[in-house]
């Protein structure tokens, strides 16, 4: 090869190499600017320096310094800065470590992500992206085999007395990594969870659903407080992030498993529906939304939960738009 030709060459793949560093800054800058986006449209609750430090800078509070480590009362540990709900007394343990330990969190609650260092792994706030600490597995503390070890001053804690029950809306409507992705954003909205209801097989895989052989859609669990959003609340957002009048389907997925649905859990929640149904039909739109009682909720493989959020992409078939 050519002295020209070489420098042709190298000259080439240097501006590849350049092209794919702009390409991923612009990825890491989209997913920054949308997670400042979703911080700004939920309530956030103001933090100490110290607060900050920690639970935005992702700092770490000194071991046996926090006033969760030695705590051993019954009731729900929440997120400092957001208020959603992360444990539960019932499964927090004494590792010995200094910090809060639980061998689980409540569902859809926690992320976890790779630490910055390399090694560790963190675990934030699935609500609003506030650093709790790490998690670590291998240790045999409990039959559970996981530790979260979490800085006491990234938690609230509610006792039970105190804890207001939470309520739960079952919504399909098209893929669920996007309705998932959209009505994790409402406000009131504690945890959700991927999964398959509607069918006929028990603990089916994505691959039978997707064979249009159990009959399930891809639905997703809603766990909310009462407190702060309801039903009807949450059941117009479904209807205005979707299309009810696609059936068995949601833009380019089609299938019975994309199907338009509201599994009710009780009748309050089906007249909701029922009405908001009438109201969108009024309006011109044919709707095809199905109602059914809820029945067992599968949740869906791991790789399907929170996929937009670890995989820093958009929603390809929901969009917002305004229906009511």
């Amino acid at each position: 090869m050519t002295d020209r030709r070489r420098r042709r060459k190298t000259g080439l793949v240097w501006t590849a190499l350049g092209v794919a560093l702009v390409i991923s800054l612009a990825a890491l800058l989209t997913m920054s600017e949308e997670s400042e986006g979703k911080k700004k449209t939920m309530t956030l609750n103001k933090l100490t320096p110290e607060e900050e430090r920690v639970i935005v800078h992702k700092g770490t509070e000194a071991p046996f310094s926090g006033k969760y480590d030695k705590f051993s009362k019954k009731g729900t540990y929440t997120c400092k800065q957001c208020g959603a709900a992360l444990y539960r007394s019932s499964d927090k343990f004494d590792s010995g470590c200094g910090w809060p330990s639980f061998d689980d969190e409540i569902p859809g609650a926690v992320r976890r992500t790779p630490d910055a260092d390399g090694h560790r792994t963190e675990i934030t706030c699935a609500k609003c992206g506030g650093h709790l600490g790490h998690v670590f597995e291998g240790e045999r503390f409990t039959a559970k085999d996981t530790r979260h070890c979490v800085n006491s001053i990234s938690l609230n804690f509610l006792p039970d007395s105190e804890t207001v029950a939470s309520q739960k809306a079952y919504f399909a409507g098209g893929c669920f990594w996007g309705t998932e992705h959209l009505l994790a954003q409402a406000e009131g909205v504690t945890s959700v969870t991927s999964g398959y209801m509607g069918g006929r097989t028990d603990n089916p895989s994505y691959q039978e659903v997707c064979s249009k052989t159990t009959g399930h859609a891809e639905t997703v669990e809603i766990v909310y407080d009462p407190a702060k959003t309801d039903f009807e609340t949450l059941a117009r957002l479904f209807f205005e992030i979707h299309d009810p009048t696609q059936k068995d389907r949601q833009g380019p997925d089609i299938g019975s498993q994309y199907r338009s649905a509201i599994f009710y859990v009780d009748d309050e929640q089906k007249d909701i529906s029922e009405k908001l149904i009438g109201i969108l039909k009024n309006k011109g739109y044919d709707v095809v939304t199905e109602l059914a009682p809820a029945d067992k909720f599968w949740k869906a493989e791991a790789y399907h939960q929170d996929y937009y959020e670890r995989n820093g992409k958009r929603p390809y078939c929901h969009i917002y738009t305004e229906r009511f």
